[in-house]
């Protein structure tokens, strides 16, 4: 299963509109240079008070779809 260190940095309003559907995906960069493209339903299972902040292991498909997310920091 590929997977990707991305850094997300969200504020709490910010996370609000991904958690409401206005924004469908997330954009954000891999540790290595990568620009990083996933779903925004996935920040409901990282998603604090505060936003969601830190560096996160995103898991993948062999087709390239989204599976996991997991908090490194």
């Amino acid at each position: 299963m590929p997977s990707v260190d991305v850094v997300i940095e969200l504020s709490a309003e910010a996370c609000l509109s991904h958690y409401e559907g206005r924004a469908e995906q997330v954009y954000t960069w891999s540790l290595d240079g990568r620009r990083v493209v996933f779903p925004a339903t996935a920040l409901r299972q990282v998603v604090t008070r505060d936003g969601v902040h830190g560096i996160f292991r995103l898991r993948f498909s062999p087709t390239g779809q989204f599976e996991t997310i997991q908090r490194l920091s």
